[in-house]
């Protein structure tokens, strides 16, 4: 359907001209729309990016240490697909400002040029359409009013022509030739004004045909093509808008995608044993509390084989039973704030004590490595110096090179410590889990009993979480490697089942246990029963406990079966 505001819409210049401003105003709170759209993407993504920002985790914080659990690492991967997520609304703002807002506000200041240029042409064709109107009722006018004085002219002629005709007198005479001129003249001007005003209307008719069927016409017909464009622009710019949309859509559905692969990932087994290794403490539950019995008025009689003889008490003393019950006291949380304590962290629980010293072992190395590759560099760069002088003096290179030197040096006995120390506390631990396990045939039961229940009291570690050095352990283990000697003497020799070859060396420091050094060769005549250490022997005079992972054992297969 077509149809055109030239000839529809030939006498509606004034209602044009309001629509024509409408449609520019549309165009402008379309703008502004877009505009306050992507204020509301920007600040929306803003937000965002504070919000993940905000629960991101602090550096040298504990937050960090939170983030080793699985549901910990998929918060923080939901956090930062939720500011790539944000970054997308950055690039919808972006992308609406680019192609929406300041081209449409570029097209209105056109639109505006345009529109105030038609509507000119058009006032200026109305200006003199009218012009020439007015000069057609002038000309209209003067003709009818130059008629009206030819009339009375002729008329006043007349009247003198009759009394002439009766008086027949000279100054009748005078005035009546006066007369007959006047309304001649009177008949000649109006006759002009006709032509005049014959030549106006001509003109005019003229004028007023072209001005609606041409020059009106054409620029209603502009107006008509300035007003589809502007529509057809602002759909274009609806189709961007959707568009913009649509484009981050794949990207937002993968940080989506992301968000939920970060939550399938959550495994609460796994987190659930991280609880284990964070707060492993390493100690021994507490065992049966003894009887005090106070209605006793002599001390009860103690055998020599008895364990608390080697304690030199007759009766436990009311600290000794408190102690037992450490786990359940409230502990000073002072003493295991992070970075306080002595430096081979021995306030802290075994367990934790292990991995403390792992940690600085591993940070140690770091720095070791760090230092060596510096290092290396340095030496490249002397060498440079040294084959091209022109390059650099190689002695600057000597003093940095030294000051490397001692560091790593500085570190290594460092590490060394910490690797000392490390040791120490892995042998207690193993000694723990061991929990002071007699050979085989060497106790009867009761003894056994009697044995292991005395050393989880003594050899259990005070509340506070750090050793202690009980001047009675020592008596306990004397006590007991003599026991030990005493019926071993009494024991047939255990056959060999196997060799080993060990690891690593190893300081039997304690009783029970026996030295090794890397590569030795031993006889195996127990096996480890699941407490981490196997029993050999290297001669006929010297045996005892190794740590099973420092050995590697070679099972003879028969003397195993038999």
């Amino acid at each position: 359907m077509s149809c055109r505001w030239g000839t529809e819409l030939w006498d509606q210049f004034d209602n044009l001209e309001k629509h024509t401003h409408w449609g520019i105003e549309f165009v402008e709170k379309y703008t502004k729309f877009v505009k306050e759209r992507s204020e509301i993407e920007i600040s929306y993504a803003k937000q965002i990016r504070n919000l993940s920002k905000k629960y991101q985790p602090k550096k040298n914080s504990r937050e960090e240490d939170e983030y080793k659990y699985t549901s910990c690492r998929a918060f923080l991967m939901t956090l930062n697909e939720l500011n790539d997520y944000a970054g997308q609304h950055e690039v919808m703002a972006e992308d609406l400002t680019t192609h929406i807002i300041c081209e449409l506000t570029r097209y209105i200041q056109e639109l505006k040029a345009e529109r105030k240029s038609h509507f000119h042409d058009g006032r200026r064709a109305q200006q003199h359409i009218e012009n020439s109107w007015k000069q057609l009722e002038s000309s209209k006018r003067r003709f009818e009013r130059d008629c009206k004085e030819a009339d009375r002219a002729q008329q006043y002629f007349d009247k003198i022509d009759a009394d002439i005709n009766v008086t027949k007198a000279d100054v009748e005479k005078r005035c009546y030739l006066k007369a007959r001129h006047q309304a001649q003249m009177k008949h000649q001007v109006a006759e002009d004004s006709k032509n005049e005003y014959l030549t106006f209307l001509q003109k005019f008719n003229k004028e007023q045909n072209a001005h609606y069927h041409t020059l009106i016409p054409h620029i209603f017909q502009k107006l008509q093509e300035m007003e589809e464009k502007r529509i057809e622009r602002v759909g274009e710019s609806m189709k961007t808008y959707a568009e913009v949309d649509r484009k981050v859509l794949p990207i937002v559905g993968k940080c989506l995608d992301g968000m939920t692969k970060a939550a399938e990932s959550i495994e609460p087994k796994m987190d659930t044993k991280h609880v284990v290794e964070s707060y492993k403490s390493g100690f021994e539950p507490p065992g049966d509390v003894e009887v005090e019995d106070y209605s006793l008025s002599m001390r009860r009689t103690v055998s020599e084989s008895s364990y608390l003889n080697s304690q030199g008490e007759s009766k436990p003393s009311r600290s000794n039973s408190r102690g037992k019950l450490w786990p359940f006291i409230k502990r000073n949380k002072l003493s295991l704030k992070l970075g306080s304590g002595p430096e081979d962290c021995s306030h802290l629980p075994p367990e934790q004590r292990r991995k403390k010293l792992q940690a600085k072992i591993n940070d140690i190395n770091k720095e070791i490595q760090k230092e060596m590759d510096q290092r290396d560099a340095l030496s490249k760069m002397k060498d440079v110096y040294i084959k091209n002088p022109h390059m650099g003096d190689a002695n600057s290179v000597d003093p940095r090179l030294e000051e490397i030197c001692q560091n790593t040096d500085k570190l290594q006995l460092d590490a060394r410590k910490y690797e000392a120390w490390l040791v120490e506390v892995e042998t207690r631990l193993a000694e723990k889990s061991d929990k002071h396990r007699p050979p085989s045939g060497l106790y009867n039961s009761q003894t056994t009993t009697t044995v292991n229940n005395n050393c989880a009291h003594v050899n259990r570690e005070s509340p506070d979480g750090s050793y202690t050095e009980d001047h009675s352990t020592e008596h306990h283990l004397k006590s007991r490697s003599t026991d030990f000697d005493d019926d071993f003497d009494y024991e047939d020799t255990l056959p060999t089942i196997g060799t080993c070859k060990s690891l690593y060396p190893f300081e039997g420091q304690n009783e029970g246990t026996i030295s090794m050094t890397e590569g030795e060769l031993l006889y195996v005549i127990e096996e480890d029963k699941g407490d981490g250490w196997t029993r050999v022997r290297r001669n006929e005079d010297e045996e005892g406990y190794v740590p099973t992972s420092y050995i590697k054992v070679f099972f003879d297969t028969n003397a195993k079966d038999s």
